[in-house]
């Protein structure tokens, strides 16, 4: 299933997509969270009761992205592919420099998240060296606490694509990088959530980056440094994962700051993330 969240006629709704991606069935719940904790059995059901009616077109809607509004901050991984913790070492060694084979771990705030076609906000007078970052988030799907990495995958409901817009600036000067990472307009998530029973787990999903048509990032998520198994067990071992919890995974090469010189983003830019199985998640800087 590829589960959507939209609007129509001034209403949010959630929905699933049809086969060919072209038209919205319309599911009886308000919001992703509830689809989201609504039992495994109990939502497919609603899923084929839905798909007997008539599909709306998907260009009559509007597309928002899959989880608006986040119940908690977005968690991240840092220096996640060995491509990125190169190029990011020779943007900045002191503030990149991954000194042990650890996973780094951040938090992104989303007050609300970029939609598919929205705007990725540049905050001229406080940002400068606006960067993008294609990756593969993981949903959580029940709560998730002391979980073996060998269970893993049985608490996952999905996968979306976000981009972990950055402010290399804001993020280089300060020794964390919550407010480098977390700006208004700096999380755009999409356009679906694709079920994790329709990709094999772990995934291994070719996963791009293109600015303005030009191909930036070209990489396949099986090439993580620490795995997703490896993240649930760690995190859920100290902490507890509710469903709806979104992990960003790490973005491998070709961002903006790992080119000599660096191609940072400015207005007028159009970034398509694009993650196989899941979609093309389009924004334009604003």
């Amino acid at each position: 299933m590829r589960l959507i969240t939209y609007v129509e006629n001034k209403e949010e709704r959630t929905g699933v997509l049809s086969a060919d991606g072209a038209g919205v069935y319309s599911l009886p719940y308000p919001d992703m969270q509830t689809v989201i904790e609504t039992p495994w059995e109990e939502l497919t059901a609603a899923v084929r009761r839905a798909e007997k009616e008539n599909a709306v077109s998907l260009h009559s809607v509007r597309l928002l992205a899959p989880i608006p509004r986040p119940r908690q901050d977005v968690i991240c991984l840092g220096i996640n592919y060995r491509s990125h913790a190169k190029e990011a070492a020779g943007y900045d060694k002191e503030a990149f420099s991954k000194e042990k084979p650890i996973p780094i771990y951040f938090s992104k705030r989303v007050t609300e998240a970029v939609a598919p076609e929205g705007f990725i906000e540049s905050h001229p007078g406080l940002v400068q060296r606006l960067d993008y970052e294609a990756e593969l988030a993981v949903i959580i799907g029940k709560t998730a606490r002391n979980v073996a990495a060998s269970d893993a995958a049985d608490y996952i409901f999905g996968y979306t694509v976000l981009n972990d817009v950055s402010a290399r600036v804001l993020q280089t000067a300060h020794k964390q990088w919550y407010f480098g990472k977390g700006l208004d307009g700096f999380t755009p998530i999409g356009p679906c959530i694709t079920t994790a029973d329709e990709i094999a787990f772990p995934p291994a999903l070719s996963i791009k980056a293109r600015v303005n048509g030009e191909l930036r990032q070209d990489s396949t998520t099986d090439l993580l440094l620490t795995g997703i198994a490896e993240i649930i067990e760690e995190l859920s071992s100290g902490m507890t994962l509710l469903p709806g919890t979104i992990i960003a995974t790490g973005t491998p090469s070709g961002v903006g700051m790992g080119f000599d010189p660096p191609r940072f983003l400015k207005s007028g830019d159009v970034v398509e993330c694009e993650i196989e199985k899941i979609g093309v998640l389009r924004n334009v800087v604003r």
